[in-house]
């Protein structure tokens, strides 16, 4: 299509570019191109269709315009390559050739296109002084709030509260754009000269549209990446940003076959589920232009049960309309984490944030974790080697792991002591903060409903344990989990149906670790202070805890693992077995074509995948004995050979972009430390969502041009 770009236009000086160099380096004004090839989603592109080809030309209204002269030569055709030509335009559509012939009499509406990646002119009168002039003070007014986002600065500066009646002062804007002024840049002094100091010099409804345009340029380079690439998956992370707003992550392969995880923004967030499945799908379709039947996978990390119900259902919608958008955990949450906070029982997600509570403490202050270090060490006198271990635990961000309530119910003891023993400290030793954290935490955690939830998370969830460590390990060990999935749902079954046995020792286990920490055994009180007024209520602590935690637990993690594991996501991670690695475990014994059907469509050539994945076995199986078998399917992409397998290619970009599949390179995972630096370094009330976005993603490159028209365009 390139060529017939060229040949159109004329351009010999093209002629021997490859197509790759006049992709990234040439662009062609769209005049050339008829209305009906060229789709309009939003103001901020213009996107072609797929057969779209030059052919409105104006090619002798040049030599008449003496404005011209400077252009590039036009190529002079002989008869034999005119008579070519001609033939070309006698097949095109009778559309096409009727819509040329009517602009080409209209001759001086058109012309010819400056090539080379040299910006074009809309139209032969050049710009006045003064739109010249208005063109240069916006494009500084961009590079201000650019800097600002890639700083994180915020826009407002001192609040009313903070000055006397009466008193102007900049915000943040307009300081950097006074100092700008008084750094010697004359467009923006001429704008302002004459302007009052206690005036503001940029409305913060104009500053509001010029960030909306730079974060959709921003967005915008990002999201040419993930067309260029086809296949994607959406990751939404509600866990770091809070329940107000649901940041979105798109995973895609880039050019250089590495697999990339960007932010993309923010969407706002919408109380019924219903609502906000739509806004959803909305946004990523119309606002930002993705293509959703290229969607290969999806996933959310919630904080909460309730929140988890709702982002379930957007997961569904999504499912009904594009079904192989399939719906996996994501690698950077630990699976046992994931279904403790998906469980929709009030009192887990009330214990879920007190762990993070405590675990927070102590990671600020390195003082606290001393006191805890001597607390174990006292503790654990008798086994060292167990105490060393903890110690180590508690430096990390232990919340996240596997074992979680394992670690948790082994530091109990050594966690009440320790905030007890700071909260009752009479010398100046702790801050105020401090000590009174220490004293809620305390209580919190001597709460027997506490201890009991905890209990029971640890003991059921130890089933899942194994199978969701494998998922975060090697491709092998993901391939080979997804075959234990049965066995694990067996396990699970047999305990729902002995609930009875189960609950009684799980209940005497947690009454143990009360008694140790000298914690009353009862009820709770709000249950209590409910049933006061019923006399024939006789509710055992035992059969309350059974009924509303133990039971609906482990009901609620059967259900979300066959969910989440549907057979379509089982299927695509069987397809692993394409993997040198896991080949050659299973002595080259596989038969990925059974499983690869789902897919069927997005390979280059579907009828030859069986010879393919025959030659792609015996390639490996007959290596030669000093060459390993690639481990990862980013080992596998960077083969130098991998283009001569087209099937195989496409499957492993594919199933690379299962949010389920971990980011081999973590240089590529930035956009996820990004977002967590930004959220983390930021209060609540100067958070923007532009802002972020540009912040987030500082080093893609921006085109103030683009800005700068894109606005003028939009508010004329």
């Amino acid at each position: 299509r390139c060529q017939r770009w060229v040949e159109n236009c004329r351009r010999a000086d093209l002629e021997d570019k490859t197509p790759d160099q006049l992709n990234k380096h040439y662009r062609l004004c769209a005049k050339h191109f008829e209305t009906s090839m060229i789709c309009r989603s939003s103001p901020y592109r213009t996107v072609l269709r797929d057969n779209a080809v030059p052919t409105i030309f104006d090619l002798t209204s040049h030599l008449n315009n003496p404005h011209s002269r400077h252009r590039k030569r036009i190529k002079e055709l002989s008869e034999d390559e005119i008579r070519t030509l001609k033939q070309q335009k006698i097949d095109e559509a009778f559309e096409r050739e009727q819509a040329t012939q009517e602009l080409n009499e209209s001759k001086e509406q058109n012309t010819v296109s400056e090539e080379g990646g040299e910006e074009q002119e809309e139209e032969a009168v050049p710009l006045t002084l003064e739109e010249r002039e208005n063109k240069d003070y916006l494009k500084s007014l961009f590079e201000i709030l650019i800097l600002m986002g890639k700083q994180n600065i915020p826009l407002d500066g001192h609040s009313v509260d903070e000055l006397p009646e009466g008193i102007f002062t900049s915000d943040n804007f307009q300081a950097l754009l006074e100092y700008r002024i008084n750094a010697g840049d004359e467009v923006l002094r001429k704008r302002f000269e004459m302007t009052a100091v206690n005036l503001e010099y940029c409305s913060k409804t104009q500053q509001k549209q010029m960030l909306e345009i730079c974060e959709s340029c921003v967005r915008e380079e990002t999201l040419r990446e993930v067309r260029d690439s086809h296949f994607f998956s959406i990751v939404t992370d509600v866990d770091i940003a809070g329940e107000e707003h649901l940041p979105v992550l798109v995973r895609f392969v880039d050019d250089s076959h590495n697999l990339r995880e960007e932010f993309i923004g923010f969407l706002p967030y919408e109380a019924d589920p219903e609502i906000l499945a739509v806004k959803f799908h909305t946004t990523i379709t119309e606002k930002w232009g993705l293509n959703m039947e290229y969607c290969r996978g999806q996933a959310y990390i919630v904080s909460s049960g309730g929140f988890a119900s709702k982002m379930k259902v957007v997961a569904t919608r999504l499912l009904e309309k594009y079904p192989q958008a399939v719906y996996t955990l994501c690698s950077s949450c630990a699976l046992n984490v994931w279904l403790a906070k998906s469980v929709p029982v009030v009192g887990v997600s009330i214990a879920l944030g007190t762990i993070e509570e405590v675990c927070c403490l102590f990671n600020q202050s390195p003082q606290l974790l001393v006191e805890l270090d001597n607390t174990i060490s006292v503790l654990f006198q008798n086994n060292e080697e167990k105490g060393n271990e903890l110690k180590e635990i508690c430096r990390s961000q232990w919340t996240g792991r596997h074992d979680t309530f394992e670690v948790l119910v082994d530091l109990m003891q050594a966690l009440v002591l320790c905030l007890d023993a700071v909260s009752s400290d009479s010398s100046v030793r702790w801050n105020n903060f401090i000590a009174g954290r220490a004293f809620v935490l305390s209580s919190a955690l001597t709460d027997f409903d506490f201890i009991v939830t905890i209990v029971i998370l640890k003991n059921v969830l130890s089933f899942t344990r194994a199978f969701g460590k494998n998922l975060q390990g090697q491709t092998s060990d993901v391939f080979f989990a997804a075959s234990s999935l049965t066995a694990v749902l067996h396990s699970l079954n047999e305990v729902m149906e002995n609930i009875e046995v189960y609950h009684e020792f799980w209940f005497e286990e947690a009454t143990n670790l009360a008694t140790k920490l000298d914690v009353q055994i009862k009820l709770p009180g709000k249950f209590r202070r409910a049933q006061q007024g019923n006399l024939d209520s006789e509710v055992t602590s035992e059969n309350y805890y059974k009924e509303i935690l133990s039971v609906p637990t482990v009901e609620h993690i059967i259900q979300e693992l066959k969910d989440i594991f549907s057979e379509q996501h089982l299927k695509a991670l069987k397809c692993l077995s394409l993997v040198p690695s896991v080949m050659g475990q299973l002595k080259f014994n596989t038969s990925e074509e059974h499983h690869a059907d789902m897919y069927k469509n997005d390979l280059p050539n579907p009828d030859t995948l069986s010879a393919e994945l025959h030659c792609w076995r015996i390639k490996w199986k007959h290596r030669g004995k000093d060459i390993e078998l690639p481990a990862t399917i980013y080992e596998a992409l960077h083969l130098p050979d991998i283009k001569f397998f087209p099937n195989v290619y496409a499957l492993l970009k594919v199933l690379c972009i299962l949010p389920v599949m971990k980011v081999e390179n973590e240089k590529y995972e930035i956009g996820r430390k990004r977002l967590k630096a930004y959220l983390k370094n930021t209060l609540t009330e100067q958070r923007s969502s532009n802002l972020a976005l540009l912040n987030i993603n500082f080093d893609i490159k921006h085109d103030l041009d683009l800005m700068v028209d894109t606005y003028i365009k939009l508010y004329p």
